[in-house]
């Protein structure tokens, strides 16, 4: 039989391909002849061609948006919703077997008829929220796996996004009233007091991204209510079991980090504008150059600090927190403490005025003016007088002793500095190790070292560009599906969205991520061995556009293309072929797929 596989969500992403893939396959072992075409929002992608649709002897639709179906006239055709696909693609084909129907077009465009449970007044209802350090790929593909993986399940969900452009899909306050539960898959804070009275799970955006069913299982049985805190924030549930990653330090630091990079990417990019006229030009009063030194140095790289420090001391403490970590992080710049001391300063700001928020008893009649009074004066003596008689000129030495350290590193020093900082951006595409290495190459920006962040973001790139390379050059290996992948994969790289890669490091881990991790120290090494200084910490080759962002650019394209052609052709040539045996991997929404490739 020759049939026509089409899938469709509303991103036309992670959820679309990995229907298709699940549907092409259970067709394969059937003996069936498969064309396959996914769509989104964004465009469609691989186009059927006539011919194909003509010769089909049934053309299966599995979409969760509206498609045209116009193209299919005559021919026998099973609609449903893209949720019912995914569990279990077989009972679909038997489905569609046994209940395709000859398609009439009326000249509307026709959608997949909805889950049978999804929808009805009965269903449960579940709001969420997804946010990243970065508010780019987790965001929003942590989102599109928990809206999917909820209709699958029969719930009604709805998520709000809050990216790098602002919060997206807002939850209005009678979605929220009627919610069972909410779920906050978030890496930074988010103010959840419109969520008081609320049962509330929290995880991360990894856990929501890679298990969404099962985050939102655990929701439904281990969302509990948070007490509201003076000062309109949430005191911990202790029903819920958080790890250290998702309501520690690291979530903490990474809010700091998530506020603090505008002003990072601002800040290098009018330097870099700067330099334009001449490496001293801006020395010359009044000039063109020494106002854009002014906004980017002056004003923006100064603010850097303390936007750190506040941003911590605002996810420990919510607003109380902000006055004092600020002036903590003023003052670890005023000293020379540079961003290890903000670092320092925002935690001890932040657990300080929590402490005051919550130990401090006053009159009923005086308790208003402990978080507008109290708390900002007394948290701000203690981490003002702290990091002045205390913890700055220590820090300041270390800061000072590290960039000397850098700055005076042989080629052999360098190389293996970069070696070590490009693996980390590959080990976990966007996890814990990636964003370890990606905060300390921001934090040397605040010490005008640049070179680490030019290894890190170029390694960073390595892998999705290395799966869309793997994919143009061994296409017999990749499915028509995962060929429109490697093409997503391949743009993505170029933004610098190392998450591009994942839906190829799900299904083959242990080929793609060792060879990704080897691509990418390559490329560091090589980025700091021809002594690359990058401006701007985000952006991708699009910083190239920028005069003075990267002052050697050839040599950083040669050493992005070096680490992206060894893992891509290396991948291309070990990759199995499609008579290989099976084997399962888990993909990003939880479900088994074979990680073999037609």
């Amino acid at each position: 039989m020759k049939a026509i596989i089409l899938t469709a969500c509303p991103s036309g992403m992670a959820t679309s391909y990995l229907a298709a893939r699940r549907l092409e396959r259970a067709a394969l072992r059937r003996g069936w002849e498969v064309e396959v075409e996914l769509q989104g929002e964004l465009g469609g992608g691989l186009r059927l061609s006539a011919d194909a649709i003509a010769a089909a002897d049934l053309v299966l639709v599995a979409a969760s948006r509206t498609v045209d179906l116009s193209r299919f006239e005559g021919k026998r055709l099973y609609r449903d919703a893209l949720e019912a696909a995914l569990p279990n693609p077989d009972r679909f084909l038997d489905r569609a077997e046994f209940a395709a129907d000859i398609w009439h077009d009326d000249g509307e465009r026709e959608t997949a008829a909805p889950v049978e449970s999804g929808g009805s007044s009965g269903a449960r209802s579940v709001v969420a929220v997804t946010a990243c350090p970065t508010g780019v790929a987790h965001t929003f593909m942590a989102a599109e796996a928990l809206a999917e993986a909820g209709r699958a399940m029969g719930l009604s969900i709805k998520v709000e996004t809050q990216g790098s452009v602002g919060a997206q899909n807002k939850l209005e306050a009678d979605e929220i009233e009627a919610a069972d539960v909410v779920v906050l898959a978030c890496d930074i804070d988010v103010d959840s007091a419109r969520f008081a009275g609320k049962r509330i799970y929290r995880t991360s955006t990894g856990a929501a991204l890679k298990k969404p069913r099962q985050t939102l299982e655990a929701a439904l049985a281990e969302g509990a209510v948070e007490s509201a805190s003076a000062t309109g924030g949430a005191s911990r549930s202790t029903g819920q079991k958080k790890g250290v990653k998702e309501r520690g330090v690291y979530k903490h630091l990474l809010t700091g980090v998530s506020f603090m990079l505008p002003m990072v990417v601002a800040g290098g990019l009018c330097i870099a504008l700067s330099f334009v006229f001449g490496i001293t030009a801006f020395e010359q009063e009044g000039t063109l150059a020494a106002a854009l030194m002014q906004i980017g140095g002056g004003t923006a790289f100064a603010l850097m600090v303390p936007v750190l420090a506040g941003y911590i001391a605002y996810s420990i403490a919510d607003r109380p927190g902000i006055a004092p970590g600020m002036i903590g992080g003023m003052l670890a710049s005023s000293l020379g403490a540079g961003f290890i001391g903000g670092i320092v300063a925002g935690f001890l700001a932040g657990y300080c005025a929590l402490a005051l928020v919550r130990w401090v008893k006053l009159p009923s009649s005086l308790e208003s003016l402990k978080p507008i009074l109290i708390v900002p004066l007394l948290a701000s003596l203690v981490t003002g007088l702290a990091m002045i008689y205390v913890i700055g000129t220590p820090v300041a030495a270390l800061l000072d002793a590290l960039t000397a350290f850098l700055n005076s590193m042989g080629s052999t020093n360098a190389v293996l500095l970069g070696l070590l900082l490009g693996a980390m951006m590959c080990v976990d595409l966007g996890g814990p190790v990636n964003k370890a290495s990606y905060t300390f190459g921001v934090g040397l920006l605040s010490t005008q070292t640049y070179a680490p962040m030019a290894a890190i973001m170029a390694a960073g790139m390595v892998p999705p560009i290395a799966m869309g390379i793997a994919t143009l050059i061994a296409r017999t290996k990749f499915a028509a599906a995962e060929r429109e992948a490697g093409k997503a994969s391949l743009v993505l790289g170029l933004c610098f969205v190392s998450e591009g890669a994942i839906p190829f490091a799900a299904k083959d881990p242990l080929r793609v991520l060792p060879l990704s991790i080897i691509g990418g120290a390559i490329t560091g090494g090589l980025s700091m061995l021809f002594g690359i200084t990058l401006m701007a910490p985000h952006g991708g080759l699009f910083v190239l556009l920028i005069p003075g962002a990267v002052n050697h650019a050839l040599l950083y394209l040669v050493a992005i293309l070096a680490g992206s052609l060894f893992t891509g052709i290396l991948y291309a040539l070990i990759k199995r072929r499609p008579d290989a045996v099976e084997t399962t991997a888990t993909a990003p929404t939880g479900a088994a797929v074979p990680s073999a490739s037609h």
